[in-house]
C-alpha cells in the first residue's frame, strides 16, 4: 500500500463507517429484534430470558469498555481492535449452536459481550478524533452513522438470511459479514496519527491536552453526561429493540414490521450526520436536547395505539434520537475532557451507556411478561427523558473547544485548560 493512501484523514471515517455497521450494538441489539420471534418460538426461550441475555452481553461490554480504552491509551488502537473484532465475528457465528438450555444462551451473549468491546464506537470515535478537531462534529457523525447503516442493513440482511436459510445460518452469514466489513476495513486504513501527519492532523500539543480519568471522575459534568446518556439510551434503545414484536403483536406482518424498523436505520444514519453537522455549528447541549425531544414523541405515537403511518413516524422519531446519541457523547468527552484521557474517560462512559443498552430491552421484555403490555414501561421512558434534557441543559461552555475558538477566547482574556 503506497505511504500517501494514508494522508488523506477521511479514510479514517470511511473505514469507522464499514466497521461500525456490524458493530456490537447493530449485531447483538438492533438484529436480536429480528430473531427474537424465531428463536423465542423454535426455542421455547421466552421474551424476557433472551432480553436478559442481551442485558448480560450489554454489561460485560460495559465492565470491559474502560479496560478498553486503556489498553487502546496504552497500545494503540490496531493492537487491541483487530484481534476483538475477529473474535465477535466467530462469537457471532456460533449463536447457531443455540439450544433450549438457557446456560448456552448466556454463555454465548457473555463471550459476545466481551470481546465485542473491540467493535463499539470506543477505538473508532479516538481514531477520529485524534484526526480532526475544527471539523470533529461532522467526522464524528459521518463515522458513527456506521452505526445508522447498520440498523437499516443488518436487519433486513438477518430476515433476508432467516427467509432463506433459518436463523442458524442467519447467524453464520452475520459473522462473515463482521469479518468483511469489520476487520478488513480495520487492518486497511485505521490507525491514530503520527508526527508525519502533523499537516492533516492536529498538533501533537492539543492531542496531549485534557483531564485524566481521575480528574474527570471528580467532576460534576462527567455524571451528568453519563447519566443523561445512560437514561437516553435506556428509553430510546428499550423501544427499538421491541418495535417488531410490538408491531405483529397488533397485527402487522413481519416482513412489514422488519420493513418499519429498518427505517429506524435511516433516522438514525441521518441523526449521525446531522447532529454532526450541528454540533459544528451550535452549542453541543441544545443539540443534545433537541434530539431527545423526538424520540419523546416518537415514544409517545408508538404507545399510543394508532394504526397507520403512526408506527412509522415513531419509530423514525426514535431513531433519530438514538442516531445522535453516540456521536454526541464522543463529541462532548472531547470538548468538556480534552484529548488526553479521551479513551479511558470515554471507555468508562460508554461503558455505563452500554449498560443502559441491554438495560432498556430487558426492562421492555420483563415488562411485557408480567403486564403483557408495554404501556407502563412507555410512560416510565418518557420521564427519564425529560431528566436526560434538563441535565445537559445544565453543561455550559466547553473548556475545550476547537483551536480557533480557544484562541479568540484567549484574546478576550478567558482563562482555558
Amino acid at each position: 500500500m503506497k505511504p500517501g493512501f494514508f494522508r488523506n484523514r477521511w479514510w479514517i471515517v470511511v473505514a469507522s463507517v464499514l466497521g461500525l455497521i456490524v458493530g456490537t450494538g447493530s449485531i447483538n441489539v438492533f438484529a436480536f429484534g429480528v430473531f427474537l420471534k424465531p428463536v423465542s418460538d423454535e426455542l421455547g426461550l421466552s421474551r424476557g430470558t433472551l432480553s436478559a441475555a442481551v442485558f448480560l452481553s450489554s454489561i460485560l461490554t460495559a465492565a470491559c469498555s474502560p479496560i478498553l480504552g486503556t489498553l487502546i491509551d496504552r497500545w494503540g488502537i490496531r493492537m487491541i481492535m483487530l484481534p476483538s473484532i475477529a473474535l465477535f465475528a466467530l462469537v457471532t457465528a456460533g449463536f447457531s449452536l443455540l439450544n433450549p438450555n438457557p446456560i448456552v444462551l448466556f454463555v454465548l451473549y457473555g463471550v459476545s459481550g466481551f470481546v465485542g468491546a473491540g467493535q463499539t464506537p470506543i477505538a473508532y470515535s479516538k481514531a477520529v478524533a485524534a484526526w480532526f478537531d475544527k471539523q470533529r462534529g461532522l467526522a464524528l457523525g459521518v463515522a458513527m452513522a456506521g452505526v445508522g447503516l447498520g440498523v437499516l442493513i443488518v436487519p433486513q440482511l438477518a430476515g433476508a438470511l432467516i427467509q432463506a436459510f433459518g436463523w442458524r445460518m442467519a447467524y453464520v452469514g452475520l459473522g462473515a459479514t463482521v469479518f468483511v466489513l469489520a476487520f478488513l476495513p480495520v487492518a486497511a486504513v485505521v490507525r491514530e496519527p503520527t508526527e508525519r501527519d502533523h499537516a492533516a492532523a492536529p498538533p501533537l500539543a492539543l492531542r496531549q491536552r485534557g483531564l485524566s480519568i481521575a480528574e474527570a471522575l471528580g467532576t460534576w459534568r462527567f455524571w451528568a453526561l453519563t447519566i443523561a446518556f445512560f437514561f437516553g439510551v435506556v428509553a430510546i434503545n428499550g423501544t427499538l429493540t421491541h418495535v417488531v414484536a410490538l408491531l405483529t403483536d397488533r397485527g402487522v406482518s413481519a416482513p412489514v414490521a422488519t420493513a418499519i424498523f429498518s427505517a429506524s436505520g435511516i433516522a438514525i444514519l441521518v441523526g449521525r450526520i446531522l447532529s454532526g453537522f450541528c454540533l459544528d455549528r451550535f452549542h453541543g447541549p441544545y443539540v443534545a436536547v433537541a434530539f431527545l425531544v423526538f424520540p419523546m414523541a416518537g415514544i409517545g405515537l408508538l404507545g399510543s395505539g394508532a394504526g397507520g403511518i403512526v408506527p412509522a413516524a415513531g419509530t423514525i422519531l426514535c431513531g433519530l434520537g438514538i442516531g445522535a446519541e453516540v456521536d454526541l457523547m464522543a463529541f462532548f468527552v472531547s470538548r468538556y475532557f480534552g484529548l488526553r484521557g479521551f479513551a479511558q474517560i470515554y471507555g468508562l462512559m460508554f461503558g455505563i451507556f452500554a449498560v443502559g443498552t441491554g438495560l432498556g430491552p430487558y426492562a421492555m421484555g420483563a415488562g411485557f411478561d408480567a403486564l403483557h403490555s408495554y404501556g407502563a414501561i412507555f410512560i416510565g421512558f418518557e420521564v427519564v427523558l425529560v431528566i436526560a434534557c434538563v441535565l445537559l441543559l445544565r453543561l455550559g461552555p466547553y473548556p475545550f473547544p476547537p483551536e480557533e475558538e480557544r484562541h479568540l477566547r484567549s484574546r478576550m482574556g478567558e482563562a482555558l485548560p
